[in-house]
């Protein structure tokens, strides 16, 4: 692209002013933040904002508002300025707290602190390809529910974002999909600034955008002035018109537009603007209104709940007459946007429980997982199903599947190689409802989409990660491929639910907890290895859902108390407790086996049946194919935990168990030492 920058400034008035003060305003009492994006965004965001965005500041959640991400999220009072004007509960107070604790104005926008704010953005990229998702899920939802003269699901997704977003590799992986799939209600506003935190960007970002977003199969308008609303709403109806094609606006902007001495330099990106240069921009700009102090006049200007509820009114009365027409398809989206399951879910799941522990089979977990996901789909339209180019080994393909493309819906996605664009579009796809996504990869590739897994659990986003292959015992394609510090990393994320279930059962139940769980996103993690079938009563299936059970006790029920010890295994390793129990057994020595498929939910259990299921003072013996440090927290210093603290070698799954001393005569020794 030119070098030659060729702005044509703003022409100020008091609507892009009010962005602008109360950006820098709000910049400067925190003493943090970036006024450089909002102020430099104003007149994007006020075309925007006031001429097309279909919203009701009264009702956030309204199923077919259009939606807004602010990806370059470090410009938060953009949009905490725009809720505020429009009419959304976010008060004057609140944008003077803003970046204070438990304030409705944190640093970068967070879902479920603000009303209207779509998703939590701040890592940049993530907001584009949460956006991706969101597009994605209203093309799914429009293809399943609308009808000839029915559009009930009709709105589009609007993006801002930066030069940091589009330098981040996980904005070519969501936006190249974002063209094979033909996004067409998906626009993004691009700002153009020429500037990042280090500075003018033309030392390490010279890509030609408008030539790669072509490449990808978008509608690109170019060379757009930024600071000039004709243009811009020119640019913007065109986009609106492009139905088969994402589009990308490129907006020529100069960053802080209005700080007259700051203006156009990386000064202004992330540091308040002082108090000298605010009175000059004030100046600059004619806003001559004491901080924080919007009049009357532009505060009606900005006003959206008229509109607002005149348009979800208008869509309501729409939704009525779908609902007589069709009241089965009605009902079934109401249902969905709330994001409750069938009212005969709990009875469904008790039906395939009692097929799986009536069959018994000894199978791989991942085709256990398979054999749930096929049990459960055909009852929950709502799961699409997606992997990073493992179907065939991930196995999340079921009977009915059916893939998206470009011209229609579907409940399954074929992500390509893509695992971070991959789980930060189904978060989008998540925030947007209606669907409650999963994806696959292999476990060792959860370190790709890592911070799009953290970004879930923050979220509280229900998402469900399939991670096959989990551990050594994927054998022959070594170390690269063999997860070792994955799962026990994952049990570290704040709100994650990870489950590695030891056979059939175990792996319907941490199924049927994922799809459930509404406050936050699960892990399943599922062998490539065939697993034994493990027997149990009633009660022990039920306490599956507690993370962490007895499997089988020391000795008969009535000799229960005498175990002297507690063997506690996960997944494939469950099998090597058991063998253990038995060879202890014969040596006189009784020992308890707890199953523990997520170490999370048992934590969160009353410490009476914690302590029920691993009794103070008996020793305890863990053991794991992985890294061992996270077991001391349930063995204590004085237990022996059996796993693999480096990484793995090439050579069959048998063999690497042998040579990693992950065997049921290990865990046998180590009893026996726990209590010599």
């Amino acid at each position: 692209m030119s070098s030659t920058r060729n702005v044509k400034p703003p022409v100020f008035n008091p609507l892009t002013g009010a962005i602008r003060a109360l950006a820098m305003d709000a910049v400067q009492k925190a003493n943090s933040g970036h006024p450089g994006a909002p102020m430099g965004m104003a007149e994007i965001a006020e075309v925007l904002w006031r001429r097309h965005l279909r919203h009701n500041p009264a009702n956030p959640r309204w199923a077919d508002r259009d939606r807004f991400v602010l990806s370059n999220g470090h410009g938060s009072m953009l949009i905490y300025a725009l809720l505020h004007l429009t009419g959304y509960d976010l008060s004057i107070d609140d944008l003077k707290a803003f970046r204070q604790l438990h304030s409705k104005t944190p640093g970068h926008p967070e879902v479920g602190y603000t009303p209207g704010v779509e998703t939590t953005t701040g890592p940049l990229g993530q907001g584009i390809t949460n956006a991706v998702g969101m597009a994605l899920a209203e093309k799914i939802l429009a293809d399943t529910f609308n009808r000839p003269g029915h559009r009930v699901v009709d709105h589009h997704t609007y993006v801002f974002l930066g030069d940091g977003c589009l330098m981040e590799g996980i904005s070519h992986e969501a936006c190249s999909l974002a063209g094979t799939w033909g996004l067409g209600k998906l626009i993004a506003f691009y700002d153009d600034n020429d500037i990042s935190i280090d500075g003018h960007v033309g030392g390490w970002f010279t890509d030609d955008t408008p030539k790669r977003f072509e490449a990808y199969g978008w509608h690109v308008v170019c060379d757009v002035q930024g600071h000039d609303p004709v243009e811009i709403e020119a640019a913007l109806k065109a986009a609106q018109a492009e139905t088969g094609r994402p589009s990308l606006i490129c907006c020529k902007t100069v960053i802080g537009a209005g700080a007259p001495n700051k203006q156009g330099g990386h000064d202004v990106h992330g540091a308040p603007l002082g108090a000298a240069e605010i009175e000059a921009a004030r100046a600059y700009i004619g806003w001559t209104h004491p901080p924080f102090e919007i009049p009357a006049d532009v505060y009606a200007a900005w006003d959206a709940r008229t509109a607002g509820a005149a348009a979800e009114a208008d869509w309501n009365t729409r939704f009525a007459v779908y609902a007589a027409e069709f009241p089965e398809l009605a009902a079934e989206f109401t249902r969905r946007m709330a994001g409750d399951l069938p009212a005969d879910w709990a009875a469904h799941v008790d039906a395939v429980l009692a097929q799986v522990t009536a069959k018994g089979e000894t199978i791989a977990t991942r085709k256990a997982s398979q054999n749930s996901i096929e049990a459960y789909a055909p009852k929950l339209p709502e799961l699409l199903g997606g992997s990073a180019d493992l179907a065939g080994s991930n196995l999340t393909l079921w009977s009915g599947a059916k893939g998206v493309t470009r011209s229609t819906g579907g409940n399954y996605v074929y992500y390509g190689v893509r695992e971070f664009g991959m789980a930060a579009i189904a978060n989008g796809v998540s925030l947007h409802g209606g669907l409650i996504p999963y994806t696959a990869t292999f476990l060792m590739f959860s370190e790709y989409a890592r911070n799009a897994l953290r970004m879930a659990a923050l979220m509280k986003v229900r998402q469900i990660f399939v991670f096959t292959h989990d551990s050594i015992g994927l054998g022959e394609d070594g170390p690269t491929h063999q997860p070792v510090e994955q799962t026990a990393s994952l049990r570290l994320i704040p709100n994650m639910d990870v489950w590695r279930p030891c056979d059939t059962t175990e792996s319907a139940i941490a199924w049927a907890a994922a799809i459930e769980r509404r406050e936050g996103p699960s892990s399943l993690a599922f062998s490539r290895q065939n697993l034994p079938f493990q027997a149990r009563s009633a009660g022990q299936i039920a306490d599956i859902r507690r993370g962490g059970y007895i499997l089988s006790e020391a000795g008969t029920p009535a000799q229960s108390a005498a175990a002297q010890a507690v063997i506690i295994a996960t997944g494939s390793e469950v099998a090597l407790a058991m063998a253990a129990q038995k060879q202890l057994a014969d040596q006189g020595i009784a020992v308890r086996v707890v199953s523990m498929p997520s170490t999370n939910v048992f934590d969160r259990q009353d410490a009476a049946y914690r302590t029920s299921v691993l009794p103070v003072g008996v020793p305890r013996v863990a053991v794991e194919a992985g890294v061992t440090d996270g077991w001391y927290k349930y063995v204590g210093l004085d237990g022996a935990v059996i796993g693999v603290d480096r990484f793995g070698e090439s050579a069959p799954a048998g063999e690497l168990f042998k040579y990693f001393g992950i065997t049921a005569d290990a865990v046998a020794a180590a009893v026996k030492k726990v209590l010599a």
